[in-house]
This record gives structure tokens, sequence and C-alpha cells, in this order.
């Protein structure tokens, strides 16, 4: 249905509990993006850093926010490097770019390079968010779906789509299968950060939002199956 994809992964979907990358977890996923640019679809991903490292508190830790998300950057970084080899292991071409120049690990990410790599059919991993403070991965998410003008962005996430309230505290809570933006912001849903859901509205992003529970999710959501939430 797609030609041109970005996944946001969670940094808890790469993740074991044995360490902070599990290389059956890495595996799957790769399987399922090779099957899918085994026809023909291109690939941009972004990760987040929760398996590494959640902000400026955690454990207790407590770092200056700015250095914090410097942090969970370098974080996001790891994660790339980890997914770009699982990819290579599938026979995918794959490029980590980063935000941030740091050039003995990656190359330093364009928006003309990384639209280049994804026409050669080659993966595009995007490192370090935004390169700035105070922006998520969410908003960093939109920021690159908008650069490259990509058909749909994929948040693969613990939860199978969105509720109108936490369904792990409400037995009542109940699951859309759509939604706008403007309820997304109106009703304030926790699913992603004003500035991501006022930035997708913006630019009409199409986002759907499914558990990663089951890699093979990624090939069905693809395909057309309604597993999740859509917004738009």
């Amino acid at each position: 249905m797609y030609k041109r994809v970005l996944i946001k992964l969670s940094g808890e979907a790469l993740s074991g509990t044995e360490g902070i990358l599990d290389g059956n977890k890495l595996t799957a996923i790769a399987k399922q993006i090779k099957r899918c640019a085994d026809e023909g679809m291109t690939f941009a991903i972004v990760i987040g850093a929760g398996n590494i490292w959640r902000g400026g508190r955690q454990n207790g830790v407590s770092v200056e926010r700015v250095r914090a998300d410097h942090m969970g950057m370098l974080g996001t970084l790891i994660n790339c490097i980890g997914m770009q080899d699982y990819l290579e292991k599938e026979g995918l071409k794959a490029s980590v770019l980063s935000a941030v120049p740091v050039e003995q690990f990656c190359e330093t990410y364009t928006q003309e390079k990384a639209r280049r790599y994804m026409e050669e059919g080659r993966v595009v991993l995007l490192a370090c968010g935004v390169g700035y403070p105070y922006f998520s991965t969410d908003t960093g998410m939109m920021l690159r779906a908008a650069e490259l003008g990509v058909d749909i962005v994929l948040s693969a996430r613990a939860v199978d789509g969105v509720y109108n309230k936490d369904p792990h505290i409400y037995t009542d809570a109940v699951k859309y299968d759509s939604l706008s933006y403007e309820v997304l912001l109106k009703d304030n849903l926790k699913v992603m950060d004003q500035t991501a859901a006022a930035m997708g509205r913006d630019n009409s992003i199409k986002v759907y939002l499914f558990s990663l529970s089951k890699p093979e999710n990624i090939y069905r959501v693809l395909h057309g199956e309604k597993i999740g939430t859509i917004i738009e």
C-alpha cells in the first residue's frame, strides 16, 4: 500500500531482560523490514533511547536537562548502530545518519543525502533526534517524515493503539480505530507530545500507532490490516 515509510521504534522494543539490546528482537524486526523491502518499499527508521536513558531523572540519577537530552541523543545513536548491523545481516544496505556530527561513527544527516539513499533502496537510520535538546524523538520523527516526504509513519510501541484513557488503569478505556490530530490535541491524549502532534497536523502526516509485541505487525500494517490506530 505504501512506497516510502518511516518507522519509529521505541528503545524498549529492542531491549531484553539481559541487556539494553536483544539480538532476537533485532533479528525479528530486521526480517520484517527486509520482507517489505523485497516488495519495493523503502525505509527510514527513528529509534528512541528508553532502553538506555529516560531523561534527566532515573534510578536516583539527576542530570540537568540539556545534558540529559544530550545523553538521550547518544542513546539513539547506539541503538541505530545496533539496528544497522542486524539489517545488514539480513542482506539490506543500511546507513546511520546523525543530526549531530560524529564522523568517527557515522555520516551526518542532510535531507538530500537521506532522500538519495532511500531512492537507492538503502535503509536510513536517523540518530540523535533533531540535534538539539528539548525536542522529543516524536518531534524528530515528524520533522524527518516531513523532510523525506514519506507516505506513512509507523509508530511501534508497547500498546496496541490509542485509547481515550489509560487502559492499564481503566477497564472501560475505549480504543480508537482512527483519530484526528484535532481530537488528539484537544483531549491532550498522551501518545505523542503536543509539538509533534501539531507538526503532524500542519504537514498532513499520516501516523499508524500499533504494538510491536509481534514484529510481523510491521508487515501487516503496511498491507492494510487494521490492528492499531491511524492518526491523520
